[in-house]
């Protein structure tokens, strides 16, 4: 009986002993390399920095390249499940690859934080396969007002759009056809063309003939460059307009002269340090901006890698949580995790206050969204519109 009682204890002793030092699992799929790299390397550089260790757990993080492919991005995250029996999937890059995902993600059941930024990710949250999706970008139809605001401010009365001809493009066509009616633009034209086309000459001839009075590039990353670049070449002169998907410096140096005057919205971290000292948001993208910067150099920030560092701070908040519903590495740990992050409260982040519910896998206000200017190869903050 004594020796019975004794194993019993040892038993518990090392049940304990193993739930206290249970890893918890973070698989990461990113665009690494192909036309999405600009956005998937700083968010590849921010991984490094996020807590490696969370509610006393230590935390790991499997890092693969989809090289902006969504059948790679799906082959990675069934292999993050599968092989490596991650807790949560962060990524991907893009919403193409993003959408491409959810179906291993619903299938395995495991929570997934998106860095795509159009809403179709996560919307409708109806019960069905999105209820597992989170994501950390701004929604096209915030920033999508914020243009469409600034244009009327402008004295805006007709708009063009070109756009990639995929989920990315076709999510901003359908948000500027709500805002541009509502603010009274007329929108007198509307194009496609791929992130791998090097010419853009049909679609830009028909702008020209339509007379705008702005154009707006769905575009992101460095192929959003090639329309206004184009326009540029046949001597538009009205006013230029880009999406959230191109606050980085790799656009700025594929631009170069004929991106300078653009206005974009953007998550609050591109311009840190031109905020005023009250804005919400402030403090906690200046600590993403000073780690960023610590590790890769003076300048190097980018808003891209700001949407991995928020996944990193609501990952860090819902943890702890979870740890109450199961050990990492099971069902309840994960079912726990997800249900943790449905009640992320006040959590500042690079580029607001993330505030998720049952209805709202973002949990985003307009403090994630300020105005900018690009002017002589910088962001130059234009208040909150």
């Amino acid at each position: 009986m004594k020796f019975k009682k004794l194993a019993l204890i040892g038993a518990t002793l090392a049940a304990f002993g193993s739930a206290a030092w249970a890893d918890v699992n973070v698989g990461v799929t990113l665009s690494a390399t192909g036309p999405a790299a600009s956005l998937g390397i700083p968010e590849k550089n921010t991984i490094s920095l996020l807590p490696q260790s969370i509610g006393g757990q230590k935390v790991n993080y499997i890092v693969l390249d989809d090289a902006s492919d969504t059948t790679a991005a799906v082959t990675n995250t069934r292999k993050l499940v599968s092989e490596h029996k991650v807790d949560v999937i962060i990524g991907s890059s893009t919403t193409p690859a993003s959408l491409a995902m959810i179906d291993v993600i619903a299938e395995s059941q495991t929570p997934m934080i998106s860095l795509g930024a159009s809403a179709i990710i996560i919307e409708p949250q109806d019960g069905g396969k999105k209820r597992w999706v989170f994501k950390t970008p701004q929604n096209d139809i915030m920033m999508a007002l914020a243009i469409a605001e600034h244009m009327a401010a402008k004295g805006v009365k007709t708009a063009a759009y070109v756009g990639f001809s995929d989920a990315y493009g076709e999510g901003w066509a359908r948000e500027i056809v709500k805002v541009f009616d509502l603010k009274k633009i007329k929108l007198v034209a509307n194009e496609r063309y791929s992130r791998t086309d090097t010419a853009v000459t049909g679609q830009v001839l028909k702008i020209m003939a339509a007379k705008p009075d702005a154009v707006l590039v769905g575009g992101s990353g460095t192929p959003a460059a090639l329309p206004q670049k184009t326009l540029k070449e046949r001597g538009y002169a009205g006013l230029y307009y880009q999406t959230h998907g191109v606050a980085n410096a790799d656009f700025l140096r594929v631009g170069g002269k004929d991106v300078d005057g653009t206005y974009l919205p953007a998550g609050p971290v591109l311009v840190a340090n031109q905020l005023p000292a009250d804005n919400p948001v402030r403090k906690s993208a200046l600590e993403y901006i000073a780690a960023y910067e610590g590790a890769n150099g003076k300048g190097s920030v980018s808003t891209f890698g700001g949407h991995a560092w928020d996944a990193g701070q609501v990952l860090k908040a819902a943890i702890p949580v979870a740890l109450k519903a199961g050990q990492p590495g099971t069902p309840q740990f994960r079912t726990g995790l997800r249900d943790a992050l449905e009640k992320v409260s006040n959590v500042p982040g690079a580029h607001g206050i993330f505030n998720m519910s049952a209805t709202d896998h973002l949990g985003l206000d307009q403090r994630a969204r300020v105005m900018v200017q690009i002017e002589n190869g910088t962001w130059k903050y234009q208040g909150a519109k």
